[in-house]
């Protein structure tokens, strides 16, 4: 088989493919047998048709065509892979010489990636946020877990923000009460503006059994949008009290003995998220960083092809979050144009970070073991509240494998470079991005230390906030939220 191929743009180029007669043999053997059992021919039993007679009843281009059809496939993979194209999307296939018993030959036009250089890896150089944890984050977030056990303990006194009360509402509009804004014991934060406009300050200096008439504009229901006068009754007032940050809380909200323990423990977990966050951040922005220096044209329709997905998608998630287009620009303050440009900016990043990423995995000889293919299948799967082995198999009936594939040696690539990066922080320390996805944090250049390792993220993600610090989250109580007495 001799195939030539012809560059018709940067991006697209047509091959010629010219193909021996027996190497579509096999095709044309299978085409006589399908067709042999398929016809009725008087004198014959179905699938034992001579040649001979097909050719003269069914026609010997019609075997042919056949033939091509199931072999051109075949041999348009063959010749991409003999050429080293990297092919885009579905090649346009035309039949342009057909030599009965000698020679077939057949043109391709398909996209391509485009030629490019990927710069040295070595010579760039990005800065991401420092991974120190003050103090008083330390005491910031100690505070959140005890507001997380706190308990409400009823006092006898007016209300005041920041207290939680229960209340009972009812409201009339013209003098008439609204059916549908009528409730009783509702728990509510003063202060919190959860409900009506003027709500708050009317509660404020409220004593339990106290009973008070405002003014304000209904949010919903039947007569949403109306005024309507709002009288609240308040049926106690209770405060919130926080635990003591002791030896007895430590014990109760985590697995540690002590408050020391619970702190050090903290520290640690929330510095072991900052330099996640660094990892996420090398990798992002020496994406970024290549993206700048490096220039390419891209294959339009597949440009297109990706805008297009992504209105469908965008359309998608407006409806299932019972939104208009109209609304959504609104709330954004953006016009309609500024969207389309928006969409059609992102999607070319995009293509073209896939381009330099699918390039230096080339390039690395990087693979995807099945230990890293599994991980990022249940990733995609937690993600979208399945279960690994349902998502396994849509990923398998959809076809889907080629691309999970692409991901995951996509992230190994972006990893590489991020660790051949020159990165540091905002205070000038170089930070150093460990083997796999774990980050090190580093003293100024020169000064090298051992950094505390933490785990930075599944293949495939790029980057991505941390997830909430959970120190205390095999407490031995089970207590969760403000108890209410």
């Amino acid at each position: 088989m001799k195939t030539d191929v012809e560059e018709l743009s940067p991006t697209r180029v047509r091959l010629t493919v010219g193909v021996p007669f027996d190497e579509l043999k096999p095709s044309l053997d299978q085409a006589y047998r399908q067709i042999a059992r398929q016809v009725r021919i008087p004198g014959f039993r179905p699938g034992h048709v001579p040649r001979q007679i097909l050719d003269q009843r069914v026609g010997r281009d019609t075997m042919l065509e056949h033939a091509i059809q199931d072999a051109v496939p075949g041999l348009y993979a063959k010749a991409v892979q003999e050429a080293h194209v990297a092919v885009l999307g579905q090649p346009d296939v035309e039949i342009t010489r057909l030599d009965d018993g000698t020679e077939i030959e057949f043109t391709a036009e398909v996209d391509v990636r485009p030629s490019f250089e990927v710069p040295d890896a070595a010579g760039l150089q990005v800065v991401v946020d420092d991974a120190d944890v003050s103090p008083d984050e330390v005491e910031e977030y100690l505070r959140s877990l005890r507001e997380r056990f706190a308990t409400l303990r009823p006092v006898e006194r007016p209300a005041e923000a920041g207290d939680y009360v229960s209340i009972d509402l009812s409201a009339e509009v013209d003098g008439t009460p609204v059916a549908d804004a009528q409730a009783t014991g509702i728990s509510y934060e003063v202060g919190s503006g959860a409900i009506l406009d003027g709500l708050d300050d009317t509660l404020i200096g409220m004593a339990p059994q106290e009973s008070r008439t405002f003014r304000s504009e209904l949010a919903g229901g039947e007569h949403a949008g109306s005024q309507a006068d709002v009288t609240v009754t308040v049926r106690s007032v209770k405060v919130k009290e926080l635990p003591e940050l002791d030896d007895e809380f430590a014990q109760s909200a985590s697995e540690f003995n002590t408050v020391g323990e619970l702190r050090a423990s903290t520290r640690r977990q929330l510095e072991a998220m900052r330099r996640a966050a660094q990892a996420g951040q090398a990798r992002d922005r020496v994406v970024e960083a290549l993206l700048e220096r490096v220039d390419m044209p891209l294959p339009e329709a597949l440009v297109e092809h990706e805008i297009t997905h992504r209105r469908e998608s965008l359309e998608e998630d407006l409806q299932r979050a019972g939104l208009t287009r109209e609304a959504y620009l609104q709330g954004r303050g953006i016009g309609e144009a500024e969207l389309e440009k928006e969409i059609a900016d992102e999607v070319r990043r995009t293509i073209k970070a896939r381009f330099i990423l699918d390039k230096i995995a080339e390039q690395e000889g990087l693979r995807a073991d099945q230990e890293e293919l599994g991980r990022y299948v249940t990733q995609l799967a937690l993600s979208n509240g399945v279960s690994p082995e349902q998502f396994a198999r849509q990923i398998t009936d959809s076809g889907q494998i080629g691309a999970v594939v692409a991901d995951v040696l996509r992230s190994k690539a972006a990893d590489l470079v991020a660790r051949r990066a020159s990165v540091t922080d905002q205070s000038g320390r170089r930070v150093t991005i460990g083997s796999g996805d774990e980050p090190e944090g580093g003293e100024p250049e020169g000064e090298e230390r051992e950094g505390e390792r933490a785990e930075a993220g599944e293949p495939g993600a790029a980057s991505g906030s941390p997830p909430e610090p959970e120190p205390a989250t095999r407490g031995r109580s089970g207590r969760r939220g403000a108890k209410r007495s």
